[in-house]
């Protein structure tokens, strides 16, 4: 686990602010490789912040973060695009583009970042489609696409690409339990080969899920373990955020 070349993604004091608001304080973790981590926090605390820091949709104030041993602070362009390119992201809302259709939105990412033919770019699809049940709406527009369908969509599109880390932002937000359960199924299976950090405030599903929960509180890391771990934590706060029976958004 302390083997860099068995670090996946670390970070490195890592600060962040947003104006006069310090949103992330000296955050130091890593994940290993195939390791699933659950980010758990109170709103506003910047869990999902953290997850764009990873990705490099924000630069940090202060601090390191690396990807694969390389410290993408100190990448652009290219060599950022490059790196960036082994990660997969599922954001909150699906985030596909309302113009185009379901294929043409997995198919996207894959004509712009790769050199594959049209039939590799169909199989590839079609195989994503069907790992997530959606093999017969290839053709549907975003908005013929039902909360827990769009969150599908959502995960196959960031899985084309075959990443070696997912980053998953509130995979459960909107669904019913039912739906809420199948998604946790589709991350389950995904995690055989894949590092995953989601963020989430449905505990029952992280902990089915994740190795290790990381626990934010006022902007510091305040725990990092296994769930039944921090359950007996000296912070009350932690204690509250991993049982299942608190609600974490209060």
């Amino acid at each position: 686990m302390n083997d860099a070349k068995d670090i996946a993604v670390a970070l490195d004091h890592v600060s962040k602010a947003f104006g006069q608001k310090q949103v992330l304080q000296d955050i130091t973790f890593s994940v290993a490789r195939e390791e699933a981590i659950c980010v758990l926090g109170r709103s506003g605390i910047g869990k999902s912040v953290t997850l764009k820091l990873i990705i490099a949709l924000v630069k940090p104030d202060t601090g390191h973060i690396w990807i694969d041993g390389e410290d993408i602070t100190q990448l652009k362009g290219q060599e950022l695009s490059r790196v960036r390119r082994k990660m997969g992201f599922l954001f909150q809302n699906g985030a596909l583009f309302d113009f185009l259709t379901l294929y043409d939105n997995l198919a996207l990412p894959l004509r712009r970042l790769t050199q594959k033919s049209k039939q590799e770019i169909e199989e590839i699809i079609d195989r994503a489609l069907h790992q997530v049940g959606l093999s017969g709406d290839r053709e549907k527009m975003p908005n013929q696409l039902s909360g827990g369908m769009m969150k599908r969509a959502g995960l196959a599109r960031a899985l084309v690409l075959e990443p070696q880390i997912l980053l998953v932002d509130e995979p459960s937000s909107g669904l019913d339990r039912i739906t809420t359960s199948e998604i946790d199924e589709l991350l389950l299976e995904q995690k055989q080969h894949t590092t995953m950090i989601i963020v989430s405030h449905d505990v029952h599903g992280a902990r089915r899920i994740c190795d290790r929960f990381v626990v934010l509180d006022q902007g510091r890391l305040a725990a990092i373990g296994k769930p039944q771990d921090l359950e007996h934590h000296e912070n009350e706060t932690v204690r509250k955020l991993v049982a299942e029976k608190y609600d974490v958004e209060s």
